[in-house]
């Protein structure tokens, strides 16, 4: 990940090269450098230069560094969406239709311009993800599926070689993360929607591995299709079930309760004991 820099510019060079891993998306936010001795000897500066570097680095909010801990990627989708404006969001749910327009856009463009650009590097992270998606879903394991679905989203931005489209992206499935929109764990128990979900991310690796720009645009969009689709469905049948149980709480005190039926005897009559 890292070379050797050019000694002329020493520090200067050290910022660049780090700054580029950063804005090209090598380097992700929370990553940790390498120590400070490790780091010195892979770009090949004294440490005092490697200090000099980092010290610029955090001047300008790209890294962290923690006491005892090592320095790290600074979290720089965060300022994308204050968290005022979050807060905002989550207080009016409907929201979540302008979002998924959206993604429903934005995606349709990622996977189109990962089709047309992608490496031979870019689409083995794809099939690694999707591998590991179907191994979640027979394993049912839901936790690893939701983020593994941000994942392959987020691999596919980065495949798209576009910058700001990349950090773009990254600050949608911020959201996503944290909720705000629509709970992924909801849309999983919705049925038949995790076999479906797996499906359509295969079909859009398909259409990007095949450098089909125009069928992986419709493949993203019919994925965000079958999103909005399952989530009104989940969100009607969460309604129906709500209704129902507020109907039921609120009239069974008034019902009769029902008569316990008598107990049969199994005694035998007189004569047959008897005999």
């Amino acid at each position: 990940m890292f070379a050797k820099v050019n000694h002329a510019r020493t520090a200067d060079a050290v910022v660049d090269q780090i700054e580029l891993l950063i804005l090209n998306g090598v380097l992700r936010p929370a990553d940790r450098l390498p120590p400070e001795r490790e780091l010195a000897d892979l770009v090949d500066v004294s440490r005092p230069i490697l200090r000099e570097a980092l010290k610029t680095l955090e001047e300008r909010g790209l890294v962290v560094s923690r006491q005892g801990g090592g320095t790290y990627v600074a979290d720089l989708t965060g300022s994308v969406f204050s968290e005022a404006l979050v807060d905002l969001i989550a207080r009016h749910p409907a929201a979540i239709e302008d979002y998924l327009d959206f993604r429903s856009d934005i995606e349709g463009l990622a996977a189109a311009k990962a089709a047309a650009r992608s490496t031979a590097a870019d689409h083995a992270l794809l099939t690694r993800i999707v591998e590991a998606m179907a191994a979640a879903f027979e394993a049912e394991d839901h936790e690893a599926e939701a983020r593994l679905d941000v994942e392959f989203h987020q691999a596919i931005g980065e495949a798209a070689h576009n910058m700001i489209l990349l950090h773009t992206l990254r600050a949608c499935y911020r959201l996503l993360e944290t909720g705000v929109y629509f709970s992924q764990q909801k849309l999983f128990r919705h049925p038949g929607a995790r076999e479906a979900l797996l499906d359509q991310h295969r079909a859009i690796l398909a259409r990007v591995t095949a450098g089909d720009s125009e069928g992986a645009r419709r493949a993203a969009e019919a994925h965000i299709a079958f999103v909005r689709r399952a989530l009104r469905e989940a969100g009607q049948e969460g309604t129906r079930s709500a209704l129902s149980n507020l109907r039921l709480d609120q009239r069974i005190a008034s019902l009769p309760k029902p008569r316990r039926a008598k107990a049969k005897s199994t005694a035998k009559p007189a004569a047959a004991r008897q005999t």
